[in-house]
């Protein structure tokens, strides 16, 4: 409920940008399914502009059009990922599922997955 009342006050002014350094990384994994849905309806309704900051693949796969993925420190781009679906998204689509495993690749993680 207090993530649900923090992205509240970030709305409550009706900004044209909202910045989001891990909103959702202390829900449990059920609550932070359905706080990502409901984030996407809020921008669809909205207007805003969201940056958004997760380590959360997944997350940033299914909530944005750009993913921008950095290096370690000193950061750099590392790779820029468009996600040229249609919202609603679906998490089964295929195409997340390839661009989860190319982001994934530019983290060297790809060989666990």
């Amino acid at each position: 409920m207090a993530q649900r009342v923090a992205l509240a006050r970030a709305l409550v002014n009706d900004p044209r940008l909202l910045v989001l350094d891990e909103p959702l990384g202390k829900l449990d994994s059920l609550t932070r399914l359905a706080m990502q849905s409901d984030l996407v309806e809020l921008w669809q309704r909205s207007g805003f502009s969201a940056l958004l900051v997760t380590h959360d693949v997944e997350e940033a796969l299914f909530l944005a059009q750009r993913v921008i993925i950095f290096s370690d420190r000193p950061a750099k781009i590392r790779a820029e990922l468009t996600v040229d679906l249609p919202y609603p998204r679906h998490r089964g689509d295929p195409r997340l599922t390839e661009l989860r495993h190319e982001a994934l690749r530019h983290l060297g993680l790809d060989a666990s997955w």
